[in-house]
């Protein structure tokens, strides 16, 4: 695959996250960010959330999306830094543009899709926001769109209050639907030659994640199977967490055949009355049924109860904790590494999907304005050229 060139002006984690994906293929990335303006820090707020593990624009939070990224300081608030802009466009032959400011921005800046197609026409140009163009000034957070999205209506205790999502599923859905249109648009690029403009509504975007809840509405559905179910999966029982005597696992039964392969076994016998034979019939006795269940987990170790769900093939997973992950056998290998600068080894999160020759090792994540010198000249500014820009306020001094 051809390596491709990225220019997108991107911060928090939607827009990050999807030109992550891009790193991954092996393409070059190249971040823009603000120049500071009066008191407040410059570049993406993400680079001071978190621990302090390089320096302070490198904290915690925003190292793993931008792992093998290169980073550059523009004032795109100036017409040079709008004209560097087209500049380094056409220079770099820029395939993609990315930008995952508010909408409204995008002709002030000069990010706008009209703007730098007319620079290089067969561009193609990607923008995440909250509610897409037709909302320009909505900012897009995604506790916020959980919430608009009725995912937090969906997550938590039926008894209690409504809770969000433990990771956060709408920006890192709104990401993936950048990398997917984009390589949809490059295959149409290769038969037309033509560009193409993408808009990701985080809002949008999350909604089609509804396809097992927001249809049964129209089907006269009853209230709890659209509310918090806990635990518990809404139309497949049982389907829950359930206690050992040394932690929890989760259990899942997604046929009456594998109800029936659980209540042969005998420990789990007496479960096993007619009521029960069928999905339909244990949705109706579910909450006896959990409890049932419960109160025979409850009499074994974890290991126990594992035990008696692999030799009835039943799905189960013991439930564990973000570090005993990384350990996990399936994923210990696939896991992607960056080193700091003092030469520590971090373990990130693995590549969605192995590909053939995939690197599993970036640089680290890069420092405020660090390549904008080098990236410049590389779009033909001279040194003359930088200096003016740097006295003038459009790149840093």
């Amino acid at each position: 695959m051809k390596r491709r060139t990225v220019l997108s002006l991107e911060q928090a984690l939607a827009m990050p996250y999807a030109t992550l994906r891009f790193v991954q293929l092996g393409w070059r990335v190249i971040r823009i960010e603000a120049l500071g303006a009066g008191n407040g820090l410059p570049g993406d707020p993400n680079r001071y959330i978190g621990r302090q593990v390089a320096d302070d624009d490198r904290r915690s939070y925003y190292i793993a999306p931008n792992v093998g990224k290169e980073a550059i300081a523009l004032n795109l608030k100036s017409a040079e830094g709008r004209a560097t802009l087209k500049r380094l466009v056409r220079g770099l032959d820029v395939d993609i543009f990315c930008c995952n400011t508010v909408p409204e921005r995008y002709r002030p800046l000069g990010v706008d899709y009209a703007t730098l197609a007319a620079v290089k026409p067969d561009l193609i140009w990607a923008g995440i926001s909250a509610l897409g163009p037709e909302y320009p000034e909505v900012p897009g957070y995604d506790p916020v769109i959980q919430a608009m999205a009725g995912y937090v209506e969906l997550t938590g205790e039926p008894d209690r209050a409504p809770v969000l999502c433990g990771v956060p599923v709408v920006d890192l859905k709104a990401g993936d639907e950048v990398y997917a249109n984009v390589l949809l648009a490059l295959a149409e690029r290769a038969e037309t030659g033509r560009g193409r403009e993408i808009h990701v509504s985080m809002l949008q975007a999350a909604a089609s994640w509804l396809i097992t809840t927001l249809p049964l509405v129209d089907f006269d559905c009853e209230p709890w199977e659209v509310t918090r179910a806990g635990n518990e999966h809404r139309k497949f029982v049982p389907t829950n967490v359930y206690p050992a005597r040394d932690g929890f696992l989760y259990m899942a039964i997604g046929s009456d055949v594998q109800w029936r392969r659980l209540t042969a076994r005998p420990r789990f016998a007496s479960l096993a009355i007619d009521e029960r034979q069928t999905n339909e019939g244990r949705v109706r006795d579910r909450r006896q049924l959990h409890r049932d269940i419960a109160a025979l987990t409850a009499t074994m170790d974890t290991d126990e109860v594992m035990a008696e769900l692999r030799a009835a093939t039943i799905p189960h997973a013991r439930i564990n904790g973000v570090a005993a992950v990384r350990e996990c056998e399936a994923l210990r290998a696939r896991l992607t590494v960056t080193t700091m600068p003092d030469g520590r080894r971090v373990r990130m999160q693995p590549m969605a999907v192995d590909l053939p020759g995939a690197l599993r090792e970036f640089p680290f994540a890069p420092k405020y304005g660090e390549h904008t010198g080098p990236v410049l000249r590389e779009a033909g500014f001279s040194d003359s050229e930088c200096r003016a820009l740097a006295a003038a306020g459009v790149i840093p001094a």
